[in-house]
């Protein structure tokens, strides 16, 4: 039976980047060694590097005054790294979510946080509109992209202090004007690579503004000194990411992916909205483009555990919601492709003609 995978992280990824990093994992780049064992300062894995970075920036259209680095420890580890190296007396953070929330409580340790906004009160269904940057934070941050809630920042915001977002989520989905923003992080598990590996994004000017000292692995500039080789970096998943970056520029970059989400995720929320055993969850100027979120309506809610039955015994795999917001999730990132959300909404449409 043919799988369609919705998971939402560690997620699907281009057939492409699955078949050449086990190509790799075999036999790297001619050596007679699998990538899994060459060393991470030999000439071949330093090439992959290089070519890495330099895809990243080129696809992304990133500013000269900026670095990329790739770092271990997951977004969780970004959550204490940007406070660490940012946050000398005050920070702001918008609360959309339960990530957006950790990366908020983590900064707390490093000085005053003021929370600006918060959509906690609705269960996070909507992103905050009407709030005001302080002007004397050292940093205003945001998660652009709410996993579980599946609400999802769709514009670059103008704020009068460097912005930090985490863009785990929806990072190569769409557009984004990076000269905005001071700093962009994000583990790869979505729309890059497999999980391992951590990707910033950072404008050098925004470092070496605090007086605390900084433990080596958690200073930003080290890692950017040392080319992201401090340490033995996540080589396998680096490798892979370098996969999908090709397969990414390969069809059209940015522009192509977002023209083909929005196609997808406009299939999926016509159904929802169409369909009368379900109902989304967020705000519909507020939709993820990424993550769909939908609950039976309530009047067919004894029917979530059958249509769950249903939709996996066709091969929908990955569509449980997650607690917080119950019923199902259909994470459509970018190697997604449309006729697996095709292949969903007939499932959906099949279910409906048996009640």
């Amino acid at each position: 039976m043919k799988k369609y995978n919705f998971n939402p992280g560690p997620s699907i990824l281009p057939q492409e980047t699955v078949d050449n990093t086990i190509q790799a994992i075999e036999n790297f780049a001619g050596t007679g060694l699998s990538l899994m064992e060459v060393s991470h300062r030999s000439k071949e894995f330093q090439a992959v590097m290089d070519e890495t970075v330099h895809l990243f920036k080129e696809i992304l259209n990133v500013p000269t005054e900026y670095s990329v680095i790739f770092l271990g420890g997951g977004a969780s580890l970004e959550f204490c790294m940007v406070p660490y190296n940012l946050l000398e007396k005050k920070a702001a953070y918008l609360n959309t979510g339960t990530w957006a929330n950790k990366a908020q409580k983590e900064a707390k340790l490093f000085g005053e946080v003021v929370e600006v906004a918060s959509s906690k009160e609705a269960n996070y269904t909507y992103i905050p509109k009407e709030y005001t940057i302080p002007a004397d934070a050292d940093y205003f941050h945001i998660t652009t992209n709410n996993t579980i809630f599946g609400t999802e920042i769709h514009t670059d915001i103008d704020s009068p202090i460097p912005l930090v977002a985490d863009m785990s989520s929806d990072i190569f989905s769409r557009p984004i004007d990076v000269s905005k923003y001071g700093l962009i992080y994000g583990g790869a598990q979505k729309n890059l690579g497999p999980a391992g590996v951590t990707f910033v994004i950072i404008k050098n000017d925004i470092l070496g503004k605090v007086s605390r000292p900084i433990p080596s692995m958690l200073d930003y500039r080290i890692h950017i000194k040392e080319g992201s080789m401090f340490n033995t970096p996540p080589v396998v998943p680096i490798y892979a990411s370098l996969q999908t970056l090709k397969w990414l520029k390969a069809l059209g970059g940015v522009k192509e992916m977002y023209r083909r989400n929005k196609e997808k995720a406009g299939l999926l929320y016509a159904e929802i909205d169409r369909n009368p055993l379900f109902r989304g969850t967020a705000a519909v100027e507020d939709r993820s483009l990424m993550n769909v979120c939908f609950v039976m309506n309530e009047e067919y809610s004894h029917l979530e555990s059958e249509f769950y039955k249903f939709a996996t015994e066709r091969g929908m795999t990955g569509i449980k919601g997650h607690r917080s917001v119950g019923g199902f999730r259909a994470s459509i990132y970018n190697a997604l492709p449309k006729e697996s959300v095709a292949a969903l909404v007939e499932v959906m449409q099949e279910f409906e003609r048996k009640q």
